[in-house]
């Protein structure tokens, strides 16, 4: 059912999410979501902030060995996750203004990813990796941002973003690492 109403959502929004269309996709009895949720905002929040994507957001290591590597497969995952929910999230900022409390389930994900880059990063200081002159919040907010505008805006925008997206997650993960003083290994396919 909650992916049912993540789809339902996504494809037609708060209003257009009736019990009985969800009732439909999920092939329930539309008194069965009453039953299960109370609700169709109740069940609406929850698929949103628990169906929001097939994949969970990525972890980083705890112990920092190849920051390339673990950065643009993490950034990568990333990626997959935000653009694999991006007609929900697209439908959730189109509807802010009049369901606030959507955003709100909806970036549950996002910023646990962004606290674990934090962390990430931090290490990366600890173990003396990276330079200790960066704020960790300002550099995870340019990657995170840069993935996402990548994962957002790639299939409406295609010309603004560089190569395919792993080529261009690695040369934003690059760009951070080098911004923070981290020493990197020469770029293989990339022009960094």
């Amino acid at each position: 059912m909650l992916r049912a109403a993540a789809r339902v959502y996504a494809q037609h929004g708060y209003r257009g999410s009736t019990t009985r269309r969800i009732a439909d996709e999920a092939g329930v009895n539309e008194i069965t979501i009453f039953r299960q949720f109370g609700t169709k905002d109740a069940l609406i929040h929850e698929a949103i902030a628990t169906c929001g994507g097939d994949e969970p957001v990525p972890t980083l290591p705890a112990v920092p060995v190849d920051p390339v590597a673990e950065l643009t497969a993490w950034a990568m995952k990333l990626r997959a996750h935000i653009s694999g929910t991006r007609m929900m999230l697209r439908r959730c900022m189109s509807e802010r203004d009049e369901h606030p409390q959507l955003i709100a389930s909806a970036n549950q994900g996002p910023i646990r990813a962004a606290r674990d880059l934090r962390a990430y990063l931090e290490r990366l200081r600890e173990h003396a990796i990276a330079d200790d002159e960066f704020d960790a919040r300002t550099a995870a907010s340019m990657l995170m941002g840069s993935v996402f505008a990548d994962a957002m805006g790639r299939d409406v925008m295609p010309d603004v973003y560089p190569g395919a997206p792993a080529d261009a997650v690695e040369q934003y993960v690059r760009f951070l690492l080098r911004g923070i003083g981290a020493a990197l290994p020469q770029a293989q396919n990339a022009d960094s």
